[in-house]
């Protein structure tokens, strides 16, 4: 690996670069680069509204991929109307400048490491579910978390593939259950609000993976000390916690809660009877609209995939009978 490529992984890593919005941001910005050459004003880059990179859409962007013979479409927006993409900006030329400052500069060389991101985001495999009509719901359920279970195991350490399926497999269901992220026969209207795996909730001050009027919903494969006390907590700020888990781990978050004398005050479910019951019911418990509701937990789930997480590889492909539907959001 030469310098300057060792120089991107670490920028990469550090900033997170490996995403759609970001990965629009440095190609175009590298391709200021090339026309006004470096080092370059990162105010320079700024549109005359102060709120957007100066040439960064989805044309733009576009235009840079098929030159490299990509004609996917790597963001609808090219990562123009995120409201993270000005600091992005003023990141990667910080970066550039310091590459050039130093001589260390192949503006070719840059823009073919960000195409191979491109590459690589595109390659992302997803899960596969493939639904018999045979099969329990909760199979079905258990089934996609054994997926991301063994593709953890394969990845080594800082792979958490199964936690991140486990929360938003529960934050699909809450989706549907309460309809279109709208509390259903409640005195409040309250948003469901989803965030990446990566973002834990007791930094950020939240109560918990999901908050609905009084319940706080915590979503984990490995329950330990440190969510016991959250649920504790959450119980005496007034709330009502729930633990959803692997059925592995239940017994475990069980003896942890009699541990600290919540036992009697926390639910306690498996992710497989938490959601199978659930499209039992979106099913109306008939054997021909199992696969309807399991279809829309998918399409749920792939939405949230794609408006919060990085890895497109966190995607589920629904296969039924022979056909396959790939469920895209929106």
């Amino acid at each position: 690996m030469s310098a300057l490529e060792d120089a991107l992984d670490r920028f990469s890593r550090e900033h997170r670069f490996d995403r759609q919005g970001p990965l629009g941001v440095a190609l175009v910005v590298t391709q200021h680069a090339r026309r006004r050459g470096l080092p370059l004003d990162p105010d320079s880059l700024v549109t005359q509204g102060g709120g957007q990179v100066l040439g960064l859409g989805k044309n733009a962007v576009q235009n840079v991929l098929r030159r490299h013979g990509i004609d996917r479409v790597l963001a609808a927006e090219g990562g123009r109307t995120s409201r993270g993409s000005l600091q992005k900006m003023r990141t990667y030329v910080g970066f550039l400048n310091e590459l050039a400052e130093h001589g260390d500069l192949d503006l070719d060389a840059i823009e073919s490491y960000w195409i191979e991101g491109v590459r690589q985001f595109f390659a992302g495999r997803p899960f596969t579910l493939r639904m018999d009509p045979a099969s329990s719901l909760r199979f079905v359920v258990g089934d996609i978390l054994q997926q991301a279970i063994d593709r953890q195991k394969k990845g080594g350490a800082g792979t958490m593939f199964a936690g991140a399926v486990l929360q938003h497999l529960v934050g699909a269901k809450l989706e549907l259950v309460l309809g279109n992220g709208k509390v259903k026969h409640s005195r409040f209207t309250r948003q469901i609000e989803h965030y990446s795996f990566s973002t834990a909730d007791t930094p950020r001050g939240r109560t918990g993976d999901f908050l609905i009027e009084d319940v706080a919903i915590h979503v984990t494969t490995a329950p330990g000390e440190a969510v016991i006390e959250r649920c504790r907590e959450n119980l005496s700020e007034g709330l009502n916690p729930i633990l959803i888990t692997t059925k592995t781990q239940v017994a475990a978050a069980t003896g942890l809660a009699e541990g600290r004398g919540i036992d009697a005050r926390l639910d306690i479910f498996e992710i497989e009877q938490f959601v199978a019951l659930n499209l039992h019911e979106l099913a109306d418990f008939e054997t021909a609209s199992r696969q309807l509701a399991v279809g829309s937990l998918i399409e749920c789930y792939n939405a949230i995939i794609d408006a919060v997480e990085t890895d497109p590889s966190l995607r589920i492909e629904f296969q039924q009978g022979r056909k396959t539907r790939k469920h895209t959001a929106g």
